[in-house]
């Protein structure tokens, strides 16, 4: 009986050590992907599970320094602050992995007669300073059908968002920020499903989560330059003036099981899945 119990309790501590499980954790850009990513790779590896959530790049990032998550998504680059504070903690260098390509998206409900806007004319409306309050103050003229005094509702993202902070550089550039006044959300999913429903509204987001039911504007780099449109195209030849790369870090040399999911994200398969996401697979060198 007693050799029974211990060779029933050695099964179950190997079976134990042979499942692993890996955190991952960060940007709401990437976690659809990083979830079908997750998905397919325990087809491939059963023994192998990845817990994926969001809350944005921040969040991740901040999980990362404190050692807490095996690897943060994040749709910004790592501060070199951040690395340090990472390295303070934790005593081992951030490793930085390019996992895909994307091109940030504006949008506005259908029913706006707008198709493009210059760089100029976004920092107008979200910058601080900025003069556009109205459709009219944009571009002469420009009427909104079904908002109401063709007042702009300014759709943004809370700050501890990679894709807020990447908006804010980009558009704005590092010493100017947003003007108050915007309605902040936690998502893209969030800022998509209101722009739908808002005639008035504006907003931003990964051109992987575009729907039929927003209209993604073309944007020019500067008055007069030609207006681009997202794509996976334009992402990837950087045409698109807001394309950016997205990113996953791991704290030091990553283990046996993440350095082999790691390895896989680069693979085929998954580039396929890059590119059902929405997004765009990194060139090859």
């Amino acid at each position: 009986m007693k050799t029974a119990f211990l060779l029933l309790f050695i099964l179950m501590s190997c079976s134990r050590r042979e499942h692993k499980l890996i955190q991952n954790k960060g940007s709401d850009t990437i976690v659809n992907l990083a979830q079908a990513w997750a998905e397919e790779y325990k087809k491939i590896k059963p023994e192998v599970a990845i817990a994926v959530s969001g809350g944005g790049s921040g969040t991740g990032i901040a999980a990362l320094i404190n050692g807490t998550v095996d690897i943060a998504n994040s749709s910004r680059a790592i501060k070199e602050e951040e690395k340090a504070q990472a390295q303070k903690n934790t005593g081992k260098t951030v490793q930085e992995f390019i996992v895909g390509l994307d091109a940030l998206a504006v949008f506005v409900h259908p029913s706006n007669p707008l198709t493009g806007l210059s760089l100029e004319e976004i920092a107008c409306i979200y910058g601080e300073g900025g003069k556009c309050e109205s459709w009219s103050d944009v571009r002469a003229g420009t009427v909104v059908p079904g908002c109401k005094e063709n007042k702009i509702i300014r759709i943004s993202r809370q700050s501890n968002s990679g894709t807020y902070q990447y908006f804010r550089e980009a558009i704005l550039g590092e010493n100017t920020d947003f003007k108050m006044g915007s309605m902040d959300l936690n998502g893209s999913r969030e800022a998509i499903d209101l722009v739908e429903k808002t005639p008035c509204a504006i907003g931003y987001s990964g051109m992987g989560y575009i729907t039929k039911n927003v209209k993604a504007l073309c944007i020019s780099g500067k008055a007069g330059s030609d207006c681009v449109s997202p794509s996976l195209e334009t992402a990837t030849d950087k045409t698109y003036p807001i394309a950016r790369e997205l990113y996953m870090y791991t704290s030091g040399e990553p283990s046996l099981e993440v350095k082999a999911y790691m390895e896989w994200t680069q693979s085929d398969a998954a580039k396929e899945i890059i590119i059902k996401s929405g997004y765009v697979p990194v060139p090859k060198k």
